[in-house]
């Protein structure tokens, strides 16, 4: 015999493994606590196993939770899309479209591009989800990425909207101050923001920048938007995206004849949604932005 699964009881499982407690649980989805305990007392007894064990801690998962972790979220992700995917009929520019865009696009570029998107179209509902990681798009985890990268998958459409040049930039007083380099291997000698634990970054630092040791790097962090603002503050330089750094006007293009990168950019949906009109729309959209966007530089 099957056995028949309540969501409610699954969300409630995935919200305990993400918060690592009952009443956190709780609060995420808006219940009693004694309803989240509830839940996942139902969850053990229809899976005959135990999920959580107690500790000082707080709940720890067991094996069996730890396994269950991914399929939970594909549920939760389905769930979503589901949800999404009602949210307004078929013919209408309506509803909730999620779109997935790394930290530093979604910061400093993406806002000025929905304004009239949503002046348009109203009646649209955006979610941002706000990641350096890739969403997974062929689980639904959003309807529309913006990436750094081409997918491979299959069953994705893509359209490659941009080349965004990545230059170095410091602040006006930072360069008066320690002096501003005039070839690449001055640049050595120059306090830097860059990187923490994120290898892809790091690994291009290492490629672009080779006579840069750890060292200078004085402030690191994988967070984009915070190496621009650092920069702003003047506690040295960091590769910025040319269209936003350009646009600073307290920094200044060190070295501007040198282009350390280029970030070919994608908008990308799953092939099952091409044709609905509130993604066809959006995608369109950010796409000729996008475009417009790279010509800036």
């Amino acid at each position: 015999m099957s056995k028949i699964l309540d969501w409610n009881d699954q969300r409630a499982f995935l919200a305990v493994i993400e918060t690592g407690s009952l009443s956190a649980a709780a609060r995420r989805l808006g219940v009693a606590q004694a309803t989240v305990r509830t839940r996942i007392e139902s969850l053990e007894a229809v899976l005959d196993t135990v999920l959580f064990t107690r500790s000082v801690n707080g709940l720890v998962p067991t094996d069996r939770a730890l396994a269950l972790i991914e399929p939970a979220r594909a549920t939760a992700n389905a769930s979503a899309a589901f949800v999404r995917t009602a949210s307004a009929d078929s013919g209408e520019v309506a509803g909730v479209v999620r779109i997935s865009v790394s930290e530093f696009v979604g910061v400093q570029v993406l806002p000025a591009m929905l304004k009239p998107l949503r002046q348009q179209h109203p009646q649209l509902v955006l979610e941002i989800d706000l990641s350096n990681a890739s969403a997974a798009i062929l689980d639904r985890e959003a309807d529309i990425a913006v990436r750094m990268h081409q997918p491979q998958q299959g069953s994705l459409i893509a359209r490659k909207v941009a080349s965004i040049q990545l230059g170095l930039y410091a602040h006006h007083d930072y360069l008066q101050t320690h002096g501003e380099p005039t070839s690449p291997g001055e640049l050595a000698n120059h306090d830097w923001i860059g990187p923490d634990r994120a290898s892809n970054d790091l690994a291009l630092a290492t490629k672009i920048l080779p006579d840069v040791s750890r060292q200078r790097c004085v402030i690191r962090t994988d967070s984009h938007p915070m190496q621009l603002a650092a920069a702003r503050a003047g506690l040295g330089i960091a590769a910025i995206q040319c269209v936003s750094g350009d646009a600073e006007p307290e920094l200044r293009r060190v070295l501007p004849d040198m282009t350390i990168a280029t970030l070919d950019t994608w908008i990308v949906t799953h092939a099952n949604l091409r044709n609905v009109p509130k993604v066809r729309v959006v995608m369109d959209h950010l796409a000729a932005c996008f475009r417009s966007h790279g010509e800036m530089m």
